[in-house]
């Protein structure tokens, strides 16, 4: 290749010079790419939407599987694995030894051959999801979907813990409007790109506010919207037939949208 003009009329020490620069230039571009590759606003959602993993259920404050379960076979019943994460303890101690649980089932099941996993979460177990979300660990997730979430806290874990201090465990006070976990977690933008799904009952009396489980960037749908007037407890969120039929639709391929408001008779059938 011919050398330019300029380039031969440098003395040695300024083409040595040159060459650092030119090396410099190109390590930071390279350092630029490494970053957007990385950038964690975007941790999820780069999972391939055409395949489908298995489904890891997470339960919510306390631990209890039952509902779950159903919902778990509900779901094996469309041909999918899915599986109930059994937390430690009873569910009540750290949020964050719980998405240690909730990554580990993911790792689990990525290096077995999964594409990536969709993840339930309930009540509790839905932050759970959003920490690990948040965290670079969950670029395993293909598809998020919470029932009954207090993404943003419950005055209720609030007034237990104002009332009797001793009897509100670490992820009770984790759970509190404003508390430090929340916060910070709220200072996190849900990646763009990931499918989510977060569903909630206006009769939530555990969830209070039950818009807790708003999440910006997320399809968002109060039971009664979808259905007005019917009447759907905390507890019954993973077993109500709409609810289940909400969930089977997004666990599905296709894109993640609204339901129509005259969908309620279709939905209830789909989760029988």
């Amino acid at each position: 290749m011919r050398t330019p003009g300029w380039w031969a009329g440098l003395s040695a020490r300024r083409r040595g010079l040159a060459r650092v620069l030119a090396i410099a230039a190109v390590t930071g571009m390279v350092a630029v790419v490494v970053q957007v590759v990385r950038s964690p606003d975007a941790p999820g959602g780069i999972a391939e939407q055409r395949r489908p993993g298995p489904v890891l259920l997470v339960p919510g404050y306390g631990g209890a599987r039952g509902a779950l379960l159903a919902l778990a076979e509900r779901i094996r019943r469309t041909g999918r694995a899915a599986d109930v994460l059994t937390l430690p303890g009873d569910g009540t101690g750290d949020l964050q030894a719980q998405v240690a649980v909730l990554n580990r089932a993911a790792a689990d099941a990525v290096a077995a051959g999964a594409p990536s996993v969709d993840v339930i979460g309930y009540s509790a177990g839905g932050v759970v999801v959003r920490l690990w979300v948040a965290g670079a660990d969950g670029a395993a997730a293909r598809r998020v979907i919470t029932l009954g979430a207090p993404l943003h806290g419950t005055r209720l874990a609030a007034v237990g813990g104002a009332l009797l201090p001793g009897a509100c465990p670490v992820a009770c006070r984790q759970l509190s409007p404003g508390s430090a976990l929340l916060t910070d977690l709220d200072r996190t933008r849900l990646p763009a790109t990931l499918p989510w799904l977060s569903v909630w009952t206006e009769d939530d009396r555990i969830v209070i506010p039950p818009d807790s489980a708003r999440l910006p960037g997320a399809v968002n749908v109060p039971v009664q919207r979808v259905c007005p007037g019917v009447v759907v407890g905390h507890a019954q969120l993973p077993t109500d037939p709409v609810v289940t039929g909400l969930v089977l639709r997004a666990l599905g391929t296709g894109p993640l949208v609204e339901p129509a408001a005259d969908e309620c008779p279709r939905l209830r059938l789909e989760g029988s």
